[in-house]
């Protein structure tokens, strides 16, 4: 096998791990207290990461403010993913969330507490307590600023582990060899603009979600889909792609994120008629139903005529009856979001908002362990050397739907169970790296050189606009069979453009145009996933509403679909109805 190419830089390490956000440093911090030589590579300051957006908690059914037990998080989390959520592996969450709240804790996460020193909890949205019967108080919080109490945390003890951070380098494509195995990356160190090898026996994708796909999103700006893309133009299947949470309270024309925690502590949506509108849609739980649900009854109250506002194009949030002391100790910083997005004061007005973009469930598909896996004849075959943890991947624990606070615990279950697999496995303790194939580094030189040597073009910017408009207008809350298939021909159309992206600076240093336009090629692949994945599901089912198929149909869809980059080709495999030691929750109506 001929050598890699002496004149670009290459590092080597036991593992390298794509993203410095929850579920990549729970990953890490687990592989550098193993002595392993570990390696995380992120495009911002680690506590920068988008993990520290998030708000309202973390689930675990630890019964500190009501009787819970996993059991009933496991059922509530089956029926919030509308059945599509693989029950071996949302039982695993289940079970490990009391033990991953509790390590948190110890690393010294500041949890509020209750009068008693335990963890304080507040009810969130789909969460209740014996099958159904009545909200249950689960979400494990921080006022309202868990995710930025987690990143911390986690960022101080991996300080302390000797965890080596590279911040400001870009991951842009896999390198495999000719057996499909994973040896590592090639990364843009942003500063140099030098393009560098990662050569690692194991390699971790923790790049979070593509939310930026998006006109309208409660995402940051680094979210574009980057371990999607690496993994989709490597040959590698992308699951559920169709299914993308609208947040049901963002703030109206800004996008911001009003956490679904506002509604756990008493807040109650209205429409312009002052009505609590969600007591005909859910007679039980009310404001707290799951998110695909109240996003829709939202939106229906918008289009028939029920929206607040001079457009009537919003509805309100209101939270001024739970009194100042509660909005200031518990709500802190959505009042502040309040004060410089929506223009108002919450301890004194209303919050106009909208269903806005926020998570996707899709993914990379993975096993349990975290391991990557594509499928084979219906059978599942890990990609050795390939770990993908958080919201880039699909262990399938959302199904078409996520519940409020599932996606921190997700984070820090997952991201623990592929560090204790990876240091557990022979290869990562193996003395040599397997040798690199001599065009290790072809691919993505092609990529860049290709940016560097054109001199005329399309403008980033324009492309990836075309990219968020097309997907607002023909992939929203509500979907039709000839939106879609509008869409998928209008991304093509883009997909056109996009290779043909030039960018004026030509520099180096610190050159974000340069970045910006390397982030478009993964936009791009999410894009086609989404949409392809979406008009190929004809029938109603969590977050992926279809007006022309109204209906769930679980004769036809009670599967996966898994997206190829390579001819746009869609493959199919079941939904793990078996969990891993209770009876199978079968199928039935979802209501609320």
């Amino acid at each position: 096998m001929a050598a890699v190419k002496k004149s670009l830089p290459r590092r080597q390490f036991d593992v390298v791990v794509v993203g410095a956000g929850g579920s990549g440093m729970r990953c890490s911090l687990q592989l550098a207290q193993a002595g392993l030589n570990v390696a995380v590579l992120s495009k911002v300051f680690p506590t920068r990461s988008h993990t520290v957006a998030a708000q309202g908690g973390v689930g675990a059914s630890l019964g500190n403010m009501s009787e819970d037990n996993w059991y009933w998080h496991m059922f509530d989390t089956v029926k919030g993913s509308d059945w599509l959520g693989d029950q071996d592996a949302i039982e695993y969450m289940c079970r490990e969330a009391t033990n991953a709240v509790y390590e948190l804790e110890h690393f010294g996460m500041p949890f509020d507490r209750n009068p008693d020193g335990t963890i304080y909890q507040r009810p969130f949205g789909g969460h209740t307590a014996n099958f159904g019967e009545k909200p249950v108080q689960r979400a494990c919080a921080a006022a309202d600023r868990t995710g930025h109490a987690l990143l911390h945390t986690l960022y101080q003890r991996n300080v302390a582990a000797r965890t080596q951070f590279f911040v400001e380098w870009m991951a842009l494509d896999l390198i495999r060899n000719q057996a499909g195995d994973v040896l590592g990356v090639t990364a843009l160190e942003m500063e140099t603009g030098e393009i560098y090898i990662f050569e690692a026996k194991t390699t971790v994708l923790a790049t979070g979600g593509a939310g930026r796909i998006w006109q309208a999103s409660t995402n940051a700006f680094i979210n574009t889909g980057d371990g999607l893309g690496m993994a989709a133009r490597a040959g590698l299947p992308l699951e559920d792609m169709e299914f993308w949470q609208f947040h049901p309270t963002g703030v109206a024309g800004a996008g911001v994120l009003i956490t679904e925690g506002v509604r756990g502590e008493g807040g109650i949506l209205l429409n312009k008629d002052g009505e609590r509108f969600m007591e005909r849609y859910a007679p039980t739980l009310k404001d707290l139903a799951p998110r695909d649900f109240v996003s829709r009854s939202m939106d229906q109250e918008i289009k028939e005529g029920r929206g607040a506002g001079p457009n009537g194009d919003y509805v309100l949030l209101k939270l001024d009856h739970l009194g100042a002391d509660v909005i200031q100790k518990r709500l802190p910083s959505i009042r502040e979001i309040a004060i410089k997005f929506g223009n108002v004061d919450p301890i004194k007005e209303p919050i106009p908002v909208v269903p806005t973009i926020h998570y996707q469930m899709g993914g990379v598909p993975t096993n349990i362990h975290a391991q990557v896996v594509t499928t084979i004849n219906g059978e599942n075959k890990v990609v050795n050397g390939l770990y993908a943890i958080g919201e880039c991947a699909c262990v399938s624990v959302h199904g078409a739907n996520r519940l409020g606070t599932n996606s921190l615990l997700d984070l820090i279950v997952f991201g623990r169970a592929a560090g204790n697999h990876i240091v557990k496995s022979e290869a990562v303790h193996a003395h040599a790296h397997q040798p690199l194939p001599g065009d290790a580094a072809d691919f993505t030189l092609g990529r860049t050189s290709r940016l560097e040597s054109r001199t005329s073009g399309e403008k980033t910017q324009l492309v990836a606009g075309d990219i968020r408009k097309s997907m607002q207008y023909h992939c929203g809350v509500f979907r039709t069979q000839e939106l879609l298939d509008k869409g998928v021909k209008d991304i093509y159309e883009i997909t056109a453009r996009a290779a043909d992206i030039y960018i004026d600076d030509k520099s180096k240093v610190f050159n974000t145009a340069r970045v910006e336009a390397l982030e478009v090629d993964n936009l791009i692949e999410v894009a086609k996933a989404t949409i392809t994945s979406a008009a190929a599901r004809d029938e109603s089912r969590g977050a992926h509403a279809h007006r022309d198929f109204p209906n769930r149909d679980d004769q036809k869809w009670l599967r996966h679909t898994l997206w190829y980059s390579e001819n746009n080709r869609l493959d199919y495999k079941p939904v793990q109805m078996q969990p891993l030691t209770v009876e199978s929750f079968p199928p039935k109506a979802r209501t609320f």
